[in-house]
């Protein structure tokens, strides 16, 4: 640890408890910066007011309505008052903080005194808290990476919302915490990511129960590109904001929090995608504008252009995948704190869930976007996609903003991460197509050249939900590839990390090596074959190409290559998350029934192929997870083209032949009224052609 950083932990907190503010806080402080007229609330004027109520009013904003109308004041104070505890930051903090924020933003929107009194009551037990996360440094230093900073954003917001309405001394003690309990945790957290040399090791505090044993050594370096580092910086930015020219150590944590984000901001593709998938995507990006926005308001710092937010936000739309149906729910979740992630399912809101995507996305940052960049995409996204999770999306919308809906321009994509989407529209009655190739990322799987294909309302080759956060739990294996629509060799995989370190990334890659589209089709083709034989030796190429002949007909063509024979396995996994999903097989051939849809394939190797059928290895109570699956026989070269084709249920599927002279494959047919003419061309040796008639 160096001078500088023990000087500054050792004097912020004497600094903070000693500190006699200049002014008083509250809904009507003035700006500290310099330039008149400049806002004076963090996130919104009292002239917003009638705006910010009346989006809240809109069937858009239910959930965000219900999370700040709807609280229930006696169950909230029961807790506040008798039940939380004070070394309880995973559950109890969080649910402290999230009342906190809540109940103030309702008390500035409708003035009454039963939000206030919740309020209150929030802040008093927050400060009650002799640190405000479960994280450590050293043993001894508390480092934010969750609770803190949003416990940091949550205290500083109530107080620009509802502070003149709150006791001096409560207010006095709000802000003294700030700068000793707040700020300084997240600066130190931080810290050590940009300094992991200087880190003299993270872990859990030994008062938070935690059902899980993590190798904290490298996570300075691993959470630098991840989520969890955003948290923390737009909390130390807020937090220098709210206490600019009050606090000694204000100007320090601005410059640390935008430097932070500026090197955070390379995590981002130059389209604007994010690796760590679209359910982390909506949680970060939404931070990154929140510390704009406030910058941005109060100091006149216009970092709103540090990445492409336009595109970041067409990355959400184009990880959108509508499906048909009702709401699935697990009824086997718990409510506590467990290893597994959680929420039901809404078809309507269904996703391209490469790695932990969620259940939902999103948007509320949409609402951002289209204000500040006048983007009429992004306010048709903000209006359609997803979903709103987060009250700031009721701060930024203006409804009066137009809306232009996506074209067919954008239904073909090979993002920059090399994740490749194409589609016939955004209806749940669309097909989508989704093939992840591409690098790892913190919150990945071993799914390489994995697909997921949705039709006719249907989720016909699945992705699975919910995969678990530890080895520990069965669902772990909803992470591996053998969880995924991918290809076996020997039953395994490729190369994954054995999750000690948490959900970080793994060495695997794959790269696209040809892309192209035309009128009404798309193919690709990705090589893995390294994310393999970091596992297995024996690998020479593992390759997968496929042609997507829109709307119904998808083929996969799968090389492999060995240096000894070997059996290889195309694995095709089927939704049952609501126990309505069935695969069955009759020789070479395989069938998935959904309710609104069926898939039928056939598969034709350079070999003898079986098909088959099975399910992870689950119990009952995680989940049953089926699929189909084609073996390849033992062999050192195997090529297997599977032909697809997906149909409403009740309807018949068309009669596609598979022909192979040499090198070239022929399928040629009709399927619901549309004629398929598709030459693959395989060489040796070379990237295969696709010759679309």
């Amino acid at each position: 640890m160096n001078t500088t950083r023990r000087t500054f932990l050792q004097t912020s907190a004497l600094l903070a408890a000693s500190l006699p503010f200049a002014r008083p806080v509250g809904a009507q402080t003035p700006a500290p910066a310099a330039g008149g007229g400049r806002p004076r609330g963090l996130f919104f004027d009292p002239s917003d007011l009638p705006r910010i109520r009346a989006n809240l009013e809109q069937p858009r904003f239910a959930e965000i309505r219900r999370q700040v109308y709807d609280l229930d004041h006696t169950a909230a104070r029961r807790f506040l008052r008798d039940e939380l505890r004070l070394n309880d930051h995973v559950t109890d903090f969080a649910r402290a903080r999230s009342l906190l924020e809540h109940a103030a933003l309702a008390h500035a929107l409708r003035g009454d005194a039963e939000s206030l009194e919740t309020a209150r009551l929030a802040l008093g037990r927050i400060v009650e808290y002799p640190r405000w996360d479960y994280f450590l440094e050293g043993g001894r230093q508390v480092i934010g990476l969750q609770r803190a900073p949003e416990g940091t954003i949550a205290v500083c917001c109530a107080l620009d919302w509802i502070g003149d309405k709150l006791p001096a001394d409560l207010v006095a003690q709000a802000e003294r915490d700030l700068g000793t309990k707040g700020a300084p945790a997240c600066y130190t957290t931080l810290y050590g990511m940009k300094y992991p040399d200087r880190v003299r090791g993270w872990s859990f505090h030994p008062e938070q129960s935690i059902p899980m044993t993590i190798d904290f050594r490298r996570w300075p370096i691993i959470l630098n590109a991840t989520n969890l580092k955003i948290i923390p910086t737009a909390a130390l930015g807020i937090v220098a904001v709210w206490l600019m020219d009050r606090h000694p150590e204000a100007r320090k944590w601005l410059e640390m929090s935008r430097q932070s984000a500026q090197a955070f901001s390379i995590m981002y593709g130059s389209d604007g995608s994010y690796d760590e998938g679209v359910g982390y995507w909506g949680y970060t990006t939404m931070h990154l504008a929140m510390l704009a926005e406030v910058l941005h308001r109060r100091l006149g710092i216009d970092d709103r252009k540090l990445i492409d937010y336009s595109g970041s936000v067409r990355f959400a739309l184009q990880m959108a995948s509508p499906t048909a149906g009702d709401l699935v729910v697990d009824p086997n979740e718990k409510a506590a704190y467990n290893a597994v992630p959680k929420g039901s399912l809404e078809p309507k809101h269904d996703l391209v869930n490469f790695g932990d995507g969620g259940t939902a996305i999103d948007v509320s940052v949409a609402a951002w976007v289209a204000r500040v960049a006048q983007d009429r995409l992004a306010q048709h996204i903000a209006r359609e996609t997803g979903v709103l999770k987060h009250y700031h999306a009721a701060f930024w919308y203006q409804p009066e903003l137009p809306a232009t809906p996506p074209t067919a321009a954008l239904h073909d994509v090979r993002l920059s991460n090399d994740w490749v989407i194409s589609r016939t529209g955004w209806a749940a009655q669309d097909t989508v197509v989704a093939f992840r190739s591409g690098g790892p990322a913190n919150h990945e799987h071993a799914d390489r050249n994995s697909v997921l294909f949705k039709a006719h309302g249907e989720r016909l080759f699945h992705d699975p939900f919910k995969a678990a956060y530890v080895p520990e739990h069965p669902k772990w294996v909803l992470r591996l590839t053998e969880g995924h629509t991918a290809v076996l060799i020997g039953g395994k995989g490729h190369q994954y990390h054995d999750g000690s370190e948490g959900t970080n990334s793994s060495w695997a890659s794959a790269r696209v090596t040809a892309y192209q589209t035309g009128p009404g089709w798309m193919t690709v083709t990705s090589d893995a074959t390294e994310a393999y034989q970091l596992v297995n030796e024996n690998v020479v190429r593992v390759e997968r190409t496929l042609v997507f002949v829109k709307p119904d007909v998808l083929l996969l063509l799968d090389r492999v290559v060995l240096r000894n024979p070997e059996a290889v396995q195309t694995r095709y996994q089927v939704f049952n998350d609501d126990r309505r999903g069935n695969a069955t097989v009759n020789g070479t051939t395989f069938r998935i029934e959904r309710p609104r849809a069926t898939l039928h394939a056939s598969t034709l190797g350079s070999g003898p192929v079986t098909a088959r059928t099975g399910r992870l290895p689950t119990p009952d109570t995680d989940g049953i997870f089926p699929f189909a699956e084609v073996e390849s026989a033992a062999a050192a070269e195997h090529t297997l083209l599977t032909t697809c084709t997906a149909a409403p249920s009740g309807s018949d599927h068309g009669t596609l032949a598979v022909r192979r002279e040499g090198d070239r494959w022929s399928v040629t047919g009709r399927h619901r009224g549309k004629t398929i003419n598709v030459t693959l061309t395989v060489p040796t040796t070379s990237l295969p052609t696709v010759t679309v008639a």
